[in-house]
């Protein structure tokens, strides 16, 4: 029906066009709105623009993006921000969910990638659009002058990097991500992306034993596990429900671990390659290294699963189900802070129920710090496009403290309103944040704010203070916010941790190691072809066999699959690939004290 209404519109159109050309053949004039720049710092109220600019005319935006995981036309609240500021429609591709590769060389192919375009990281691909003339430079007829002056005021050094490392110091291509304040400490909120969340209250309730290293979690857990055997819904509960369909050139959920211990894969400057970076120290691992993290967590895993800790689903199963798992109480354990989150209901919190920071002694938590390059995410503009403005346009609004705002909580009055200058959640707010399928009402677009969420890549830290009032643009650290009462579960763990939040503690007993922001003046170097071929064939044997293990019957059973899975990955070609990143890695550490 759609597509049928869109073409009786465009024939409705033209005879509307032609009639009027008979009428005033001497009055055609060129188009006045297709080079005329929107407010910069205006947040629209849902329904001002058509009046401010009525001769805009409608288009949709093709969006490639290569970090969605959502595809089709953008949806609910944010789509009609969009088009009450704009008049743009937001038409998203997403080759991840069309399989990457081929969908983009399919798009090279075709000579156009689209409007606007969102690349993942600093790779080959970013690398063969810029040298393939697939890519809009920003400097052109004055274009960033004209249509970008907040990312020339609130992200200079974002598109300065651009231009150093990848424009030949003259060209910009596009402007990195999470675009942060030049200042030293951690970027992350109360929680960080990932550590040990427990069952609090359980652990509360076995006189909260002191854990020292990774491996003692285990009688901990069992014993947690012995008391409440079951969820709510009658289900068997298990310290560890995870699942495949996150791996990449490792396992995920056996990396992460290497998170805890301040090191992770890749650097921001040499995407990942079965190395692990430090991000404070000139130190790097491979992830096959006999007394390496990553040999280590799977050795702690299959010692869980051997004490009945681990789902068994969690071979076969994908993040919904876990998370579904999760939701109903079958899981006790969590390491990215956020995956609890659907755990968290007012009714068990009021009782006390829920989950929180559970630290190791030898802990160091890897803590992304602020960045003012911005990171190896791109927004970039098609060269083939029709509306090069247009879609400027709203790339800069993004880069606004404005269109942040409103990126993620909508226009003014729609999550929160302003009280003495100051951002405070109303009802609508408390309901839907951070990501529930709150119903929107119809003057903002209708649908549930789940998923009428900004489908397209963040622009600021999200930790990052707005200017505009002075609070970071995460809610969760807005003065209203702090100031209001905690719940049963926060009250218990402030006391007994003496801290306000897992952050807090982390940062207080020093357990932190924050990655610096590196300025590197130069393109990474791209992995060769040869080695490339083969990281792609290594991959899955580790990510095959790390499963394996986990699941193995026995400890005689573990120790031949470790040598099986050590002697295919070298057999591939694994020493070669390590040697390469581990090389692009050292770079890094003499970036970091040129920075």
């Amino acid at each position: 029906m759609a597509s049928i209404r869109k073409t009786i519109f465009v024939i409705l159109s033209v005879i509307l066009a032609i009639s009027l050309a008979a009428c005033s053949s001497n009055n055609n004039k060129p188009e006045a709105s297709s080079s005329a720049p929107a407010s910069a710092n205006g947040e629209a109220s849902p329904s001002d623009s058509a009046s401010k600019e009525p001769e805009r005319e409608e288009i949709t935006i093709d969006a490639f993006s290569l970090t969605s995981n959502f595809t089709g036309e953008q949806p609910g609240w944010f789509a009609k921000l969009v088009k009450d500021k704009f008049n743009i429609n937001l038409n998203i591709i997403s080759p991840q969910l069309e399989g990457s590769d081929a969908k983009f060389s399919a798009q090279m192919a075709s000579g156009n990638l689209g409007d606007l375009v969102i690349f993942g990281g600093a790779d080959q691909k970013w690398l063969d659009a810029i040298n393939a003339g697939m890519l809009l430079d920003w400097t052109k007829d004055g274009m960033l002058e004209k249509y970008g002056q907040n990312m020339l005021k609130y992200a200079p050094k974002a598109l300065e990097k651009n231009k150093v490392n990848f424009g030949g110091g003259t060209s910009i291509y596009g402007i990195g991500f999470d675009v942060g304040p030049d200042e030293e400490g951690p970027s992350e909120a109360k929680d960080l992306n990932g550590h040990p969340n427990m069952r609090w209250d359980l652990y509360d309730k076995l006189g909260r034993p002191e854990i020292n290293k990774m491996e003692d979690y285990l009688p901990v857990l069992k014993k947690m596990q012995e008391l409440e055997p079951k969820s709510e819904s009658g289900r068997p509960t298990y310290a560890f429900s995870m699942w495949g369909d996150w791996d990449g050139n490792m396992m995920v959920h056996t990396k992460a671990w290497a998170t805890l211990m301040g090191y992770e894969e890749g650097d921001g400057f040499n995407p990942g390659g079965f190395s692990l970076i430090s991000a404070d120290k000139d130190e790097v691992q491979g992830i096959l290294d006999e007394n390496g993290i990553y040999m280590r967590t799977l050795k702690m895993y299959f010692d869980a699963n051997q004490m009945g800790l681990v789902d068994p689903d969690s071979l076969t199963q994908k993040f919904d189900d876990a998370q579904n798992k999760m939701k109903d109480g079958q899981v006790l354990f969590s390491i990215f802070s956020w995956q609890d989150d659907v755990y968290k209901t007012p009714e068990r919190l009021e009782q006390g129920k829920g989950f929180h920071l559970v630290p190791f002694k030898e802990e160091r938590n890897f803590s992304v710090g602020f960045n003012p390059y911005g990171g190896d995410r791109f927004w970039a503009i098609g060269s083939k496009t029709k509306h090069p403005e247009r879609v400027m346009e709203f790339i800069d609004w993004m880069y606004s403290p404005a269109g942040y705002m409103a990126s993620n909580y909508g226009p003014e009055g729609m999550l929160y309103d302003l009280k003495d200058g100051k951002p405070v959640l109303n009802e609508l707010g408390v309901q839907a944040l951070p990501a529930n399928e709150t119903p929107i009402p119809e003057e903002f677009g209708g649908g549930n704010f789940k998923d009428g969420r900004n489908q397209l890549l963040n622009s600021f830290k999200f930790t990052a203070v707005n200017p505009d009032n002075g609070e970071p643009y995460n809610y969760e650290l807005w003065s209203s916010e702090l100031a209001k009462p905690t719940n049963k579960v926060d009250e218990s763990w402030n006391k007994a941790m003496n801290a306000t939040s897992p952050r807090d503690y982390l940062e207080k007993n020093g357990m932190l190691a924050v990655q610096k922001p590196i300025f590197t003046g130069t393109a990474p170097e791209v992995i060769p072809e040869d080695l490339e071929q083969k990281r792609g064939q290594i991959a899955p044997v580790i990510k095959e066999y790390s499963w394996k293990l986990i699941f193995a019957k026995n400890q005689a059973e573990f120790d031949k699959l470790k040598k099986e899975m050590i002697d295919k990955a070298k057999g591939l070609g694994y020493d070669e690939v390590l040697a390469f990143h581990i090389e692009q890695n050292k770079k890094v550490f003499e970036y970091r004290k040129n920075s």
